[in-house]
């Protein structure tokens, strides 16, 4: 178990002289980096700028207080790893290993070790060694760890009560409470079921048995409302329902209804929401429901299984058959039909059934292994053609193929902003502290965003800032008087700092009754 979770750190590690740690890329990057910073600096959220219209930017909060809109989760995971070595990306690394390790550690709880390793090796291989869940800040690791420690747990703990097992079952619903809520309880509703049906049938033993899971579930509500709280100002109002409620257009599920336009005080902001979020809700109604339905199935098969480890799936048939595993099937359908009721899927949204996923492939695989001779050679050779393409797909980069995935296929996710990074390493160099105004072209695509900032603000030697009127340009650089000021058009071929003129200043605010 533990050997494979370090293989998979292991081979990343000797990757990065080919893909060194990602750059973020995503605007929801930039949001779980900033959690990221304000839990390691002790916060779980920070106080609103007196200029916070100028900070601003896609899928963070600026009001009531500054943070991140999502679970908490996987912003721990990073902060350990700013905590650990100055770099969140080594919270990234550290929870594909886990996930690695605990994914082996339910299979055995399922089939022979044997077949627990192969399926460990197959997660390796497709998700450790280049995904987007390991190269960028998005997650998708820790929800999969919440998810194999729960379905671990479960047959463990039905044939033998020990409070390990019954610990392990909170901590994994801990976990996905705090990393995809939905999907985490959209999975775990057919086990929970039959756990209650079991423990009532064992009567008091089991029930006892249960009473550390439920003690786990306890505190993590407890820190969970206090969270709320210190983001929201109310305990029973999670942070991402209060940012959806103050910025989206589009909702959640296809069944609700598009909710009025609130005030945008950006352009590019206001871009996100009433076009690419809008967008996307619209998408499923005009390609029709049951295209936007295959769609979403694709991108998952696309990242979890790609062609060859769809293949064995064609044994689901018998593999049905065997009663024990028929829970396993259900949750992941379960799980998958729920997702076809949502705006978009993407993969780490599937992230706390990773383990089911990859448990069906096994079982299937098993399966064949017995149905024949030709069962038998596809058993044996996927894995080792899957393992061959992924070091076909490595060896075409290092010899500088431009061959590149987007973000949610299986391997090499984007390198990230590279153009920003460059210059936030500039002016770290350069002495003295920094503004930089952010002016964005006419055709800005929103998704790249520029203004996102650390968690103390005025504490940063580098501070961005959206360009607005003259008038609100003047009063933020004298509040930050003491620091050069300079100039960066995200928009143009090469983007490169100068020295801000403040008559250059440009209008870039939507609504001025704010």
């Amino acid at each position: 178990m533990l050997s494979v979770g370090v293989a998979a750190l292991a081979i990343r590690a000797a990757l990065l002289p080919l893909h060194p740690p990602p750059e973020p890329y995503v605007v929801d990057e930039n949001s779980y980096l900033l959690a990221a910073d304000t839990f390691a600096s002790g916060r779980a959220a920070n106080a609103p700028h007196p200029f916070w219209i100028h900070f601003e930017t896609i899928c963070v909060l600026s009001q009531p207080k500054v943070a991140s809109k999502y679970p908490p989760g996987q912003g721990l995971v990073l902060a350990a790893g700013i905590l650990l070595a100055q770099r969140p990306w080594v919270g990234v690394w550290l929870s594909v290993g886990a996930m690695c390790a605990s994914i082996v550690w339910m299979l055995q709880g399922w089939v022979p070790p044997r077949w627990a390793l192969l399926g460990g090796i197959l997660v390796v291989v497709r998700i450790a060694a280049g995904s987007y869940w390991i190269d960028s800040y998005w997650g998708g690791a820790v929800a999969a760890t919440g998810g194999a420690l729960f379905y671990g747990a479960l047959p463990r703990l039905m044939r033998q009560l020990t409070l390990r097992d019954s610990l392990v079952l909170g901590v994994g619903l801990a976990i996905l409470a705090n990393s995809r809520p939905f999907e985490g309880l959209v999975v775990t509703m057919p086990a929970l079921a039959v756990l209650a049906v079991w423990a009532f049938r064992r009567g008091w033993p089991a029930a006892r048995a249960l009473v550390p899971m439920v003690a786990v579930l306890a505190v993590t509500a407890v820190a969970m409302l206090a969270y709320n709280r210190a983001v929201t100002g109310s305990p029973w109002q999670m942070p991402y329902q209060l940012h959806e409620a103050q910025y989206a257009i589009a909702p959640l599920f296809l069944f609700q209804k598009l909710r009025p336009e609130p005030v945008y005080r950006h352009a590019p902001i206001k871009a996100f929401w009433t076009g690419f979020a809008r967008d996307e809700y619209l998408k499923s109604f005009r390609m029709g429901l049951v295209a936007a339905s295959l769609e979403k199935i694709e991108n998952v098969r696309d990242f979890f299984l790609g062609p060859l480890l769809t293949l064995p799936l064609l044994a689901l048939p018998w593999a049905w058959r065997q009663k024990r595993f028929r829970l396993i099937y259900i949750s992941l359908g379960v799980l998958l039909c729920a997702q076809l009721t949502v705006m978009g899927v993407l993969p780490h949204y599937t992230a706390p059934a990773t383990a089911l996923i990859y448990l069906t492939v096994i079982q299937c695989l098993r399966y064949l292994r017995i149905s024949g001779p030709t069962g038998l050679v596809l058993a044996r050779t996927i894995p080792a053609v899957l393992a061959f393409t992924m070091l076909l797909f490595y060896a075409l980069e290092a010899s500088g193929s431009t061959f590149l995935h987007e973000p949610y296929s299986w391997c090499f996710a984007r390198p990230g902003n590279l153009e920003r990074a460059q210059l936030l390493r500039q002016l770290e160099a350069t002495p003295g502290r920094h503004l930089v105004m952010v002016r964005y072209g006419p055709n800005h695509v929103p998704n790249w965003e520029w203004v996102y900032n650390r968690a103390d603000i005025d504490g940063a030697k580098v501070v961005w800032a959206h360009e607005m009127d003259a008038s609100r340009n003047r009063r933020l650089m004298e509040y930050f008087h003491e620091r050069q000021v300079w100039l960066v058009e995200p928009d143009t071929t090469h983007p490169v700092l100068k020295p801000y003129a403040e008559q250059r200043g440009q209008l870039s605010l939507v609504d001025e009754k704010r």
